[in-house]
């Protein structure tokens, strides 16, 4: 620890505390954890959840843990330093924030969720006190109650605090996942637009009593394995319509307020992942989504680019000029324009078909005709054709009868060729593919 100066504490908090220290060597500036418990041995250390998980994980939205250190049986965790927490920015903030500021929030930390989900660990501790801020820049940090997805139950009953506890945990099950974080997220980002918690409960029994009185009380249908985990309690919910989102929170659109709704839903297999929430409508304003974290079963949701787009046209109508290439002249087959405009794929598309009709009528009144010598070009190998008179006057007298029988019926033509073998989808590059878009609150509460 001599390497560092402490500067002063910025922090508090159950586990350990928080200082904001300088490293003499290169004088950047880190946050610095003390944990209050003493560790005996390096591998007790090693051992820790937050070690073992963050370890894991590299994520510009996910906090940074720089160095472990065991120094007096006392253990130290480096990270790397961030100007504030969520809540100190909700708590000072004298206006409403803009629906784009909770949008580029909300969307990084998605991210984050979405990378950590993927790796097999969820947070179990998300609250705005756990999300550092530096300008426009969000992370994840305290992993103290992280857990792996494939670890085995039964899990902690207490894992959050209170206000964004999930409805699973408030009823003591034994059995969750990653979709309490997802709840926990809808409670956060609700607070984001109103600057109050969406459901400050006193008690679990309050805090449930709160819940039931923003998105109505559960049922059956809504959440059966809810119901069954309040009858082991004894536990009956009060009975509550659900109240318009709209009204508790005025200043969040359309789409955000579909979010919250998806997010903090009773049954958590009915949740958003944190993948799906990343597509949500709400996130369209933002940059793209990184192809890591789009669904499997999604399809891209902007059409091809004009490069792309130009070399598929450049190949198709490769093939096409060598389709043609044994019957007609390349010089005379439609030609394809690279960098025309989308647009006129459809008076293209016409204009080779009436090339192609044009075609087919000349091979059909040509076919009738006998076909003459031509002699072997200059540097070829002749081609040695052994004829019989008796087979040429064969091959005339089936012409001649092609023509009679030819002129009795209407010659059905084949469909014209498409250039590249598109068969039939020449509206493919046309379309865009769908895809499946003052607080009065205390904080310290007791658990």
């Amino acid at each position: 620890m001599d390497r560092y100066k402490i500067i002063k504490e910025v922090g508090d908090g159950t586990f350990g505390s928080v200082w904001r220290a300088i490293y003499k060597h290169t004088g950047e500036v880190v946050a610095i954890k003390k944990m209050k418990r003493k560790y005996y041995s390096w591998d007790e250390c090693m051992n820790l959840r937050e070690v073992k998980s963050l370890r894991k994980m590299n994520h510009p939205n996910i906090v940074k843990l720089k160095e472990v250190i065991r120094e007096h049986d006392i253990l130290y965790f480096v990270f790397e330093y961030m100007d504030c927490n969520l809540y100190q920015l909700m708590k000072d903030r004298g206006k409403l924030f803009s629906e784009s500021e909770v949008r580029n929030w909300c969307f990084q930390i998605f991210q984050a969720l979405a990378y950590m989900h993927q790796r097999g660990y969820f947070h179990r501790d998300l609250k705005p006190e756990n999300l550092l801020v530096t300008k426009d820049i969000i992370k994840i940090a305290d992993f103290g109650l992280a857990r792996e997805v494939c670890s085995q139950p039964p899990y902690t009953e207490y894992v959050s605090t209170r206000w964004y506890r999930a409805p699973e945990v408030l009823l003591q099950s034994s059995v969750y996942g990653s979709a309490v974080d997802m709840w926990a997220m809808g409670a956060i980002m609700a607070e984001l637009f109103t600057l109050r918690p969406l459901f400050p409960g006193s008690s679990e029994a309050d805090e449930i009593y709160k819940i039931c009185g923003v998105i109505g009380s559960p049922n059956q249908k809504s959440w059966a394995e809810g119901l069954e985990l309040a009858n082991v309690l004894k536990y009956q919910f009060p009975q509550f319509s659900s109240a318009n989102l709209s009204v508790l929170i005025p200043s969040a659109s359309e789409d955000a307020i579909s979010l919250i709704s998806s997010l903090c839903s009773w049954d958590p297999n009915k949740r958003l992942t944190a993948a799906e929430a990343l597509q949500h409508p709400f996130f369209q304003p933002c940059f793209y989504i990184p192809p890591s974290l789009r669904l499997r079963a999604a399809a891209p949701r902007t059409p091809p680019s004009a490069g792309i787009r130009g070399a598929l046209e450049q190949r198709t109508s490769r093939k096409y000029s060598l389709t043609l290439s044994d019957t007609k002249p390349a010089s005379k087959s439609p030609s394809v324009k690279i960098h025309a405009p989308l647009s006129a794929g459809v008076q293209r598309k016409v204009e080779m078909d009436k090339q192609e009709t044009n075609r087919n009528d000349k091979l059909v009144k040509s076919s009738a005709k006998q076909y003459k010598y031509r002699p072997p070009a200059a540097g070829t190998s002749p081609v040695k054709l052994v004829r019989t008179s008796s087979a040429i006057s064969d091959t005339a007298e089936k012409l001649a009868r092609t023509t009679i029988a030819a002129a009795g019926r209407q010659q059905v033509r084949p469909p014209p060729m498409k250039a590249g073998g598109w068969h039939g989808r020449s509206d493919l590059l046309a379309r865009s593919h769908e895809m499946p878009l003052a607080r009065n609150f205390s904080r310290k509460v007791p658990g």
